[in-house]
């Protein structure tokens, strides 16, 4: 690339970090796709300049993609990157026309989020024993919150001592761009909660105060060992593909919605932006009512 190409990434990149605030873990992602977008560019058309740059040349890349069997959701990602990274230029006065303007999403097959069944969740949490030290306490944790509020993984790798108001039983999340939402706990997750920071404050000299879950090192807890950990349990109770801490989300929202709970107030719970990222887990109320109506009624 030339030299301006990676000043022009960084800008961006600056942008979307200290102006629209957002986690590191999308901005890697913008710049993996920028990065890689632009590589093939001049290697391909042996073009310097975003200016230069011809829808024809974004319709190549794409297809490379496909051809190389990336899913239609990864590519409507790097479509949307690069949107945002036109847009941007636009926006500062160093491109006439966005050679986006064109470019149309890739069609998606719409597939029903995977979820854990509540006698599956049930056997989890009565029967599935978790090991009487500090690991053991951490993971049988982990899991109560991550099912019992519906937080993201990396929201509940942030999540702070001082997030947790015991009086009112609430805690408070730090979302996507920072956004806060305040999400109800019941008192049994309270209690573990409360019981929990005392034993790390009685078990640990040094550990670090601030977050809440912390290792048998009193360390912060990092993405693989909370996969590992979801994994290895879930495995002992469903069948399902998926075994991710996103899927006990999904779980959250299902179950909500299976017994009635307001498609608002999930949407909040949740943190969604819009209401349309909730409605895909009235799908799969759909189908339990389909599955009652089949074991029911007389006619089905």
């Amino acid at each position: 690339m030339s030299i301006t190409q990676p000043q022009l990434i960084q800008a961006f990149l600056d942008y979307l970090q200290f102006q629209k605030r957002y986690s590191l873990n999308t901005i890697t992602s913008y710049q993996n796709d920028l990065t890689h977008f632009f590589d093939f560019i001049e290697k391909t058309f042996s073009s310097t300049s975003p200016s230069e740059i011809k829808p024809s040349f974004v319709r190549s890349w794409l297809a490379g993609l496909k051809e190389n069997g990336l899913e239609s959701k990864s590519i409507n990602r790097k479509i949307s990157t690069l949107k945002s990274f036109f847009k941007y230029q636009l926006k500062q006065g160093l491109l006439q026309t966005s050679p986006m303007a064109t470019i149309l999403s890739v069609k998606v097959k719409k597939r029903l989020p995977q979820f854990v069944a509540e006698k599956d969740i049930n056997t989890l949490f009565n029967h599935v024993e978790f090991s009487d030290d500090w690991n053991g306490k951490t993971n049988r944790l982990l899991f109560h919150l991550l099912y019992n509020t519906g937080i993201r993984q990396a929201e509940l790798i942030s999540l702070r001592e001082a997030h947790i108001d015991s009086k009112n039983g609430t805690i408070k999340v730090l979302g996507k761009g920072n956004k806060e939402r305040i999400v109800p706990i019941n008192n049994e997750l309270r209690q573990f909660i409360l019981q929990y920071i005392a034993q790390k404050r009685n078990d640990f000299e040094l550990a670090d105060t601030e977050i809440l879950l912390v290792n048998e090192k009193g360390k912060k807890l990092y993405p693989k060992y909370i996969y590992n950990v979801v994994r290895k349990y879930l495995s002992t109770v469903t069948s399902i593909y998926k075994k991710s801490p996103h899927v006990l989300r999904h779980t959250f929202a299902t179950h909500l919605m299976n017994n009635g709970a307001d498609i608002n107030a999930v949407k909040e719970l949740l943190g969604h932006s819009s209401l349309a990222a909730t409605q895909i887990y009235t799908h799969n109320t759909i189908e339990k009512l389909k599955e009652v109506h089949n074991k029911a009624h007389p006619k089905a």
